[in-house]
């Protein structure tokens, strides 16, 4: 691994957001969720979470719309949406997903400095009646047109450039997120040798 390499790999993990996710319920194309995974990737989110109970196993994910961004990221993968739900309440504070209802609050409104996760559903159906009622709320992208959809790749990127431009206002950019232990993981796995993971400088 080169210095310059080595330098770029160091300087994403250290802006990676531990509290800030993603999760995708029953997505039928390839494309849209690669194209998400490169989105998590470009904001820092390392974790996301996908629930697949409608399809056959994942054979392989997508390439032409960042499927490659895929390595970068640690992916969690249910076939049950309680199951999911489970493993999120002891990740984060709040999880919200994207549904347009009278109770829907505006992406605009949602403090992205806290403890997040976002769900968004399949291409047909949205997000299923029992992931909303395991979720803490809905929210909607505020939208001018007739037809009141995105796709869900760019539903996502909205959300979480918005998300981005909360937290870099924030300063959370500016520190390290991931904990220690996640952190050394990670460098194993993208190729660090041991004598080249710094040590976590103390405040």
């Amino acid at each position: 691994m080169t210095p310059e390499r080595r330098e770029k790999l160091l300087a994403v993990l250290q802006k990676r957001q531990i509290n800030l996710t993603v999760v995708l319920e029953n997505v039928f194309d390839p494309h849209n969720e690669s194209a998400v995974m490169r989105t998590c990737d470009s904001v820092g989110i390392q974790d996301i979470f996908i629930i697949n109970n409608r399809k056959p196993p994942k054979r392989a994910w997508g390439f032409r719309s960042g499927g490659s961004a895929k390595k970068w990221l640690t992916v969690h993968e249910f076939t049950h949406a309680e199951e999911c739900f489970k493993e999120l309440r002891t990740r984060y504070n709040k999880i919200l997903t994207t549904h347009l209802g009278t109770d829907s609050v505006s992406l605009y409104d949602i403090d992205f400095t806290n403890s997040i996760a976002l769900v968004f559903g399949n291409e047909r159906f949205g997000v299923s009646d029992e992931a909303r009622a395991l979720s803490d709320g809905n929210f909607v992208i505020p939208q001018m047109g007739i037809v009141q959809s995105l796709n869900i790749s760019v539903a996502c990127a909205v959300s979480l450039y918005e998300a981005y431009r909360q937290k870099e206002q924030a300063g959370h950019y500016q520190r390290q997120n991931l904990p220690d232990d996640q952190l050394h993981t990670l460098l194993n796995e993208w190729g660090f040798k041991q004598q080249d993971i710094p040590e976590r400088e103390e405040n």
